[in-house]
């Protein structure tokens, strides 16, 4: 594996491991938002979620994007889909795994028959 990637993937599973910017990531999953409406839910202030937001930023979890007075944040899909990809390889192989095991089970109650 690269050390792109890993850099990446270090940073984005840290950026998750928060309760709050995970809270964020869900919200923008329905749409973009400005900071006071992904302020809302949460009972921490807006300067602290201003400092979760440049977290995810930096992880490239998320993007800002001016629009005249409003500066929303979007989900970057292409950065959860690189998340996802990499669980996937190992869950593909957690899985070819199990069924090596159903194999082997199955073999050992058709000789204990």
């Amino acid at each position: 594996m690269s050390e792109d990637l890993d850099g990446h993937l270090d940073r984005a599973f840290a950026a998750l491991a928060d309760p709050v910017r995970r809270g964020l990531i869900a919200r923008l999953s329905r749409g973009e938002a400005t900071v006071n409406e992904l302020a809302e839910p949460f009972a921490i202030t807006k300067q602290a979620v201003s400092k979760h937001i440049q977290v995810l930023e930096a992880a490239g979890l998320i993007t800002r994007t001016r629009d005249q007075q409003r500066r929303p944040c979007h989900l970057a899909p292409s950065a959860l889909e690189a998340l996802t990809a990499w669980i996937d390889t190992y869950r593909l192989i957690a899985e070819q795994q199990f069924r090596r095991l159903d194999v082997v089970l199955d073999t050992m109650k058709e000789k204990e028959s």
